[in-house]
Parts: structure tokens; C-alpha cells; sequence
């Protein structure tokens, strides 16, 4: 072997010690908080323990996926399925609707204070959402806010949170208003990597501003667009401090989430009902960001 090669073999090792050196943190990080959590929760899944289990929990009996079955023949839980289903139906097309609306009214609309607007329309993404949840339980109470701009106009303003009809769609709401932000930014970012000629080439043949945003802005639009309906999808499918922090679930079960079900399951001592609840969350998460990646990947 020539002194050369020594070198070089010698410099890159020298480069992958200091790389592994760089990712240990992440590495250590990774392994006490994600992996080794969820291997515990799988293995968790599988048995029947308990909350009085913990004090022996080399006892507990291993189930196999009986935890499943009983998830799958559970009432409540098919219900708060269907409650998820729900919040990523009418969350997720009304969330990326208003934050590709002030994307593009950002982008091309608004000329003054520009900067301002981003920061107003971003400020509930960072906004502690325990202080909100107590804002919105106080303006959709009977004497709230919403109800005396209600009573002003002549109408009676019902009890919202209370409501099984009602409560979903202030919950609803609630989660549009904090991830309207992330979807205006992110759409903002893709309408500015667009390149200017290819509008002012449009706009010489004769393209209006309807043809341009279905022709050009959408299509270019796309990478953009499974980002953010990825993003969000996995946000309301795990959606938790919204229905926890406002309704706790109710009433009667009509906002209680997947992932509250699994707070609840835990809470009661079920640990091993509780783990086989998030691994459902966690594949339907995987199966639906799929169908997502198939239906909206850019093609050639």
C-alpha cells in the first residue's frame, strides 16, 4: 500500500470518527426517547399488564394480540376512529384552504406591511395552547363571547361545548386556527420558488390569473402540496391537546380522539390496551401518509 493511500485511508476515518461524534447526541437521544420507548410499548401490547402489575411486571402474561381484538371489537374505540376521521376530513382541507389563500394573498395581494401579516398569521402556530384552550372555552361558554355577538344580532347563542353536535366543530376550529400558520409558510415558500418568467410568458399568450394558478401554480405547486397534506394528516390523525384541553373528550365521547383514548386506557392502568392503541394510531398514520405519497407524488 502507498504512503498516499495510507493517508487517505487514514483522513477518512478520521471524517467518519468525527461524523459518528457529531450524531451521538442525536444517536443517544434517539435511542432512550424513540426506540427503545416504542420497542417497550410493542412488547407492552402484547401482554395483559396492568397498573397493580407494575410491582411484578416480569408476571404479566404474555397475550399475544388479544389487545387488538379487543381494540377492534371495542364500541368506543371504533367511535373515536371515526371521530378521528372526522377531524382529518374537515381539518385538513379547511386548514390548507386558508393557508393557501393567505399564501397567495401574501405573495402577489398584499403589498404594505407584508411582514407584519406573516407574523400575525404564524403567531397562533407558536401561541401556548393551554392559555388558548382557556380563551376558547370562556368565548364559546353560554355567556361567552361568541354567544353575546350572537344575542347582539338577535340570536340565540346555544351551549357549544356541551353540544354533541357542536363541540366537534369548535374543536375543529380550534385546530384550524393554531395550523393555518405552518400551511401559509410552507405554501409561501413554494410560491416563491416559482420562477417569474414562466408567468410573464403565460401572461403574453394571453393567460388571465385563473388560467395561471390552475395551469401553473397548482402543478409547480405539488411537491408543496403532499408536504403540507402530509404534515397535517399526521397532526389531526394524533390530534390531542385540542379535544383534551377543551372538552376532554365529551360530551359523550363526540370529540374523544384516538390518541385521547390512548390517554384515557392509560390513565385507568390498561398499559397494555393503552400500547395497542398508539401502534393502531401509528399504522393508520403509516398506511394514510402512503396513500398520500401515491396519490399526490409529482409526476415525470
Amino acid at each position: 500500500m502507498t504512503t498516499t493511500s495510507v493517508v487517505g485511508t487514514r483522513r477518512r476515518a478520521r471524517r467518519t470518527a468525527v461524523a459518528w461524534l457529531f450524531l451521538a447526541p442525536f444517536m443517544l437521544v434517539f435511542l432512550l426517547y424513540t426506540a427503545v420507548p416504542t420497542v417497550a410499548a410493542l412488547g407492552f401490547s402484547l401482554t395483559d399488564l396492568r397498573g397493580p402489575d407494575l410491582r411484578h411486571p416480569l408476571a404479566v402474561d404474555f397475550t399475544g394480540l388479544d389487545n387488538f381484538v379487543r381494540l377492534l371489537k371495542d364500541e368506543t374505540f371504533l367511535r373515536d376512529i371515526l371521530n378521528t376521521a372526522l377531524f382529518v376530513a374537515v381539518g385538513v382541507p379547511l386548514t390548507m384552504g386558508i393557508g393557501f389563500s393567505l399564501a397567495l394573498a401574501l405573495n402577489s395581494g398584499i403589498r404594505r406591511l407584508r411582514g407584519t401579516f406573516r407574523t400575525l398569521f404564524f403567531a397562533p402556530v407558536v401561541t401556548n395552547v393551554v392559555a388558548v384552550a382557556f380563551i376558547w372555552q370562556y368565548a364559546f361558554n353560554p355567556n361567552g363571547t361568541v354567544n353575546k355577538v350572537l344575542g347582539a344580532v338577535g340570536l340565540a347563542g346555544p351551549n357549544w361545548l356541551d353540544d354533541p353536535n357542536l363541540a366537534m366543530p369548535v374543536v375543529i376550529l380550534l385546530g384550524v386556527w393554531r395550523n393555518f400558520g405552518i400551511a401559509m409558510v410552507l405554501f409561501l415558500a413554494g410560491l416563491q420558488a416559482i420562477p417569474q418568467d414562466v408567468y410573464e410568458a403565460a401572461s403574453l399568450d394571453g393567460a388571465g390569473r385563473w388560467r395561471q394558478l390552475r395551469h401553473i401554480t397548482l402543478p409547480l405547486l405539488l411537491p408543496t402540496t403532499l408536504l403540507v397534506s402530509v404534515l397535517l394528516t399526521v397532526f389531526y390523525l394524533q390530534v390531542f391537546e385540542e379535544p383534551y384541553l377543551l372538552t376532554d373528550g365529551g360530551p359523550l365521547g363526540s370529540t374523544e380522539s384516538m390518541a385521547l383514548y390512548t390517554y384515557h386506557q392509560f390513565g385507568a392502568g390498561e398499559f397494555g390496551m393503552s400500547s395497542a392503541a398508539s401502534f393502531v394510531t401509528l399504522v393508520l398514520v403509516a398506511l394514510v401518509s402512503l396513500v398520500q405519497f401515491r396519490l399526490l407524488r409529482p409526476r415525470a
